[in-house]
């Protein structure tokens, strides 16, 4: 039975986290339902969740590229697939023997992945890196290749998740028995890492999903555009016709353009697969940060 005041502790909870889901889920509807809504009704009346007149002017705008958003989604699909299966690699790789108390050098391993969490080399080292000795310019491995090269903060949980969830002991058993340190890693280690591995995975696939900088900076080709940098073009090029009205020809076909429900529309077509994968590892999700947290 529980007491009066662990009742009202759990009321007081329920309406926090109500309120805040609510502050989170609020903007996501409003865009959505913003994307759906004639474009000259949002110019008069503003945003509402209960717009005057529905429209789909958005998408007719968008379904005339349909061949472009279709080619960007499919090499944003590849390089989201393809780059955190690799990140996940590189990340495991490193963070189990940095959670192993045995490794020779450890210390000093863990402060050199901490170092890259404060300082980087800047921007224009990394872009002649990249592109004189690596040849990542213009190609699928420009928008790979940097994400690529880790993340100190995602070695981090995964390094204490590994030390606070797996028991030394199962370790030890294991060497015992004979298994060798490569067994013990995919036998052993990656089986029971299964809601960190899956956390780590979402952060990646959101970064790499998400990203359209790497793009701006090395992919200068449109055949070779990501989702999210074709979606950004668009828009720049919206807003370039928009304060450029007066040019010869630009004010009619400006006129055709719904210059604010299709932000609205782009940003619901790049979002739309990060939200339909989301609740498929959400259980995972919590437990990885949860764990992964406790200690440093």
């Amino acid at each position: 039975m529980k007491t009066r005041e662990e009742r009202v502790f759990q009321a007081v909870s329920h309406v926090i986290m109500i309120f805040a889901s609510a502050v989170c889920v609020i903007p996501f509807l409003l865009l959505i339902i913003s994307s759906f809504t004639d474009n000259n009704t949002i110019v008069a009346n503003g945003y509402s969740f209960f717009p005057e007149k529905w429209g789909l002017e958005a998408y007719r705008y968008l379904l005339q590229r349909s061949d472009q958003i279709l080619r960007a989604y499919g090499i944003t699909v590849l390089v989201t697939a393809v780059g955190t299966v690799g990140n996940l690699l590189l990340t495991t790789m490193l963070a189990y023997p940095l959670s192993r108390t045995d490794l020779p050098g450890r210390k000093a391993l863990s402060f050199l992945v901490f170092f890259t969490m404060l300082f980087n080399g800047g921007l224009v080292p990394t872009y002649l890196l990249y592109t004189t000795y690596l040849g990542v310019k213009n190609s699928l491995a420009g928008l790979i290749v940097p994400l690529l090269l880790l993340n100190a903060y995602w070695v981090m949980i995964m390094r204490t998740f590994f030390q606070n969830s797996i028991p030394k002991a199962v370790i030890e058993s294991a060497q015992i028995d004979g298994a060798s340190e490569m067994r013990i890693f995919c036998q052993i280690i990656l089986p029971m890492g299964k809601p960190i591995i899956a956390t780590v995975c979402l952060f990646a696939g959101i970064a790499y999903w998400n990203d359209w900088y790497n793009g701006m900076i090395y992919v200068t080709e449109s055949n070779l555009f990501s989702i999210q940098q074709l979606l950004n073009r668009m828009l720049s090029d919206i807003q370039f016709l928009q304060s450029n009205s007066s040019m010869a020809g630009a004010a009619d076909y400006i006129s055709k353009i719904p210059g604010t429900t299709v932000r609205m529309a782009i940003a619901v077509v790049g979002i739309l697969p990060i939200l339909v994968v989301y609740p498929f590892m959400q259980n995972n999700f919590v437990k990885g940060i949860a764990i992964g947290a406790v200690k440093g």
